[in-house]
């Protein structure tokens, strides 16, 4: 693999000051075999239909997060064409587990034959579901989509999500159907391939261990979007890559992904940590790493040539009404406002950031 890659990474290496250090263009495209046949899993923005058939009580009832239960699934690929799998499938998370009447699932996807090559590579899939029924939690989940979006106008080393229409159905007759929205999240496998990157799993890594410019990113964007609920210790919501070829500098990159628990979304459940401070999630708390003021200023030009394309995502969102587009945007105002008195953001994460 690295005699493969070493004339490219070397060429890229030469080219690129600061290598490894300021950026991600260290990252080479992953899997680029276009011989195959493709179902545009996370390629397409297109809602998705799918039915999800199995024991709805039982689920309920047990919460099931070792033992799966048997499942069919169908992907609604046209009016009147559909492919129909069995599958199995488990409750999984922490808070929406215990909270939500309907935890969020991981479906087993394992030596499943779809006959498309991107769903056959499929072993496991966290799929993210309504908390519960109601306009209310279809707004959060809505919104919790928008943030994995906004973070792939940042960058290309980003979840791709898909969003969903669910049909639940009772196998055992029990309930009736429940539809509801859902996001299917990219394994994390699939991240890395596309990327050319592994995962690292070790537990007692630090920001410092993450590219500079990368970390400083994901920081300053967990702080637009009103998130502190995150950590590169123990990996908490936060997914670690590093490159498959050899990178002299040792460090990583840092992917972030459930944001349900952040202001933009702002759910009725999310109530701060004490330890936080913080009144309201809708409150900002910088938790990334101490910078020199020149180096935050720099950081943040990345996201003031990118405030047109946030709202246009937001914009072009089909599914959240005016009114909600437009308490979406006022959220993010905020953060722009502050970011147009350079000073006042400045200190902000000056004041609240970190020393490692």
């Amino acid at each position: 693999m690295i005699k493969r890659f070493l004339p490219l990474f070397l060429a890229i290496f030469l080219a690129s000051p600061g290598y490894g250090q300021n950026d991600d263009t260290w990252i080479l495209s992953g899997n680029t075999d276009t011989i195959y046949k493709s179902f545009r899993l996370f390629e397409d923005d297109d809602l998705l239909e799918i039915t999800l058939r199995f024991d709805l009580s039982t689920y309920f009832r047990t919460r099931p997060k070792k033992e799966y239960l048997p499942a069919n699934i169908t992907f609604h690929t046209g009016e009147t064409d559909s492919i129909s799998r069995d599958i199995k499938l488990r409750t999984r998370g922490v808070f929406r587990n215990s909270f939500c009447f309907f935890p969020p699932i991981e479906l087993n996807l394992k030596k499943t034959d779809f006959g498309y090559t991107d769903l056959d590579s499929i072993d496991k899939i966290k799929l993210v579901t309504e908390c519960r029924s109601g306009k209310i939690y279809e707004e959060y989940i809505l919104r919790e989509y928008l943030a994995y979006k906004l973070y792939s106008v940042l960058t290309d080393t980003s979840f791709r999500v898909r969003l969903l229409a669910i049909n639940f159905i009772d196998t055992e007759k029990k309930r009736k159907p429940i539809r509801h929205y859902g996001i299917f999240i990219e394994p994390v496998e699939m991240l890395a391939d596309r990327t050319n990157t592994f995962q690292v799993k070790t537990p007692n890594l630090t920001q410092k261990n993450i590219i500079p410019r990368i970390m400083d990113r994901m920081a300053i964007f967990n702080y637009m979007i009103g998130n502190y609920d995150w950590s590169i210790p123990g990996q908490h919501n936060v997914k670690v890559l590093k490159p498959s070829i050899f990178d002299p500098t040792g460090l990583a990159i840092a992917v972030p992904y459930d944001f349900d628990w952040t202001g933009l979304v702002d759910p009725s459940y999310a109530i701060p940590v004490e330890e936080t401070g913080l009144e309201s999630v809708r409150e900002r708390l910088f938790t990334g790493i101490c910078r020199r003021r020149e180096v935050f200023l720099k950081d943040l030009e990345t996201f003031s040539l990118k405030k047109e394309e946030f709202y246009r995502v937001i914009n072009e969102f089909p599914y959240l009404n005016k009114s909600l587009k437009k308490e979406t945007m006022t959220y993010l105002d905020g953060f722009f406002d502050q970011l147009a008195a350079r000073n006042i953001v400045i200190e902000d994460l000056m004041n609240s950031c970190k020393n490692f």
